[in-house]
């Protein structure tokens, strides 16, 4: 299963996803996920549209985050080495943090650098798409049960105010602040170790696996959902390897895991 969501004559549809000759294709448009209620009330239950689609690079589509949750939930320093690099101890338990939905940002969208921060960072991550309700999970449950698939983020933070504020949800929280896309794929085989990479100017800056979580995905989803119930169409951010900077107008970063596509933005200043 691969899909994304995207613009076609001014609606907006989900896709199903394929990979073909080496690049990712929008093969034909898809039933949307039960979280999206504003797509399913315009549209209905019923899989019909009043045209026939042709399949298109996705590259070439008006794309937008693939993603409709309720919250977004990121774990902080679930890297050794990122702790490290900013002088952190490595946490005891997961470290999680929120950010608003209305931080999400479209692939190829531009994040917006606020005039309060005087640094501001790229993080790339792998973020899990929740598939069904989840309260208390126990760590030895069958974790693949709870997650639809995954999918590309960048947790985008202002970092001076991270440090100045008591608690992250101003850093973590501005507007464009969540890129995320371009595709969920529930194809990849995280017991094999994901590799993902994140370029800034087509420079590697960050080179990380998912076998280097300091805390497993279903230790992740047991201690998250010990406080909280996860929905369906939910994000959960896995964190970030070492190598995050400073970003600055003009720059373009991108995000990559294979089998995900790449989640490119651009960076501007904030006009207001």
């Amino acid at each position: 299963m691969n899909y994304c969501r995207f613009i076609l004559e001014g609606k907006t549809h989900y896709g199903a996803v394929e990979e073909r000759g080496g690049e990712l294709w929008i093969v034909d448009l898809a039933t949307a996920p039960e979280e999206d209620l504003a797509f399913r009330l315009e549209h209905g239950r019923a899989t019909s549209w009043s045209f026939n689609f042709e399949p298109m690079p996705l590259n070439a589509a008006e794309l937008l985050p693939p993603v409709t949750p309720s919250k977004i939930i990121c774990v902080g320093r679930n890297y050794r080495e990122h702790a490290h690099e900013l002088g952190n101890e490595v946490p005891a338990e997961p470290l999680i943090f929120f950010k608003p939905p209305s931080s999400l940002l479209a692939p190829g969208g531009a994040v917006r650098l606020p005039r309060v921060s005087e640094r501001v960072d790229f993080e790339g991550e792998l973020a899990l798409v929740i598939g069904r309700r989840a309260r208390k999970l126990k760590p030895d449950a069958n974790w693949r049960e709870t997650v639809r698939g995954f999918t590309l983020a960048n947790d985008i933070s202002a970092r001076d105010l991270q440090k100045k504020d008591p608690q992250w949800t101003r850093a973590k929280g501005f507007d464009t602040f969540c890129p995320l896309g371009p595709v969920v794929s529930d194809e990849l085989d995280l017991d094999a170790g994901v590799a993902l990479e994140t370029r800034v100017n087509r420079e590697l800056r960050q080179c990380g696996s998912t076998s280097d979580f300091i805390f497993s995905i279903p230790a992740l989803l047991s201690f998250i959902t010990a406080a909280m119930t996860l929905e369906p169409g939910d994000l959960v951010l896995t964190g970030t390897p070492s190598g995050v900077g400073p970003l600055k107008p003009g720059d373009r970063v991108e995000v990559s895991v294979a089998g995900l596509g790449v989640l490119a933005n651009t960076v501007e200043c904030d006009s207001d």
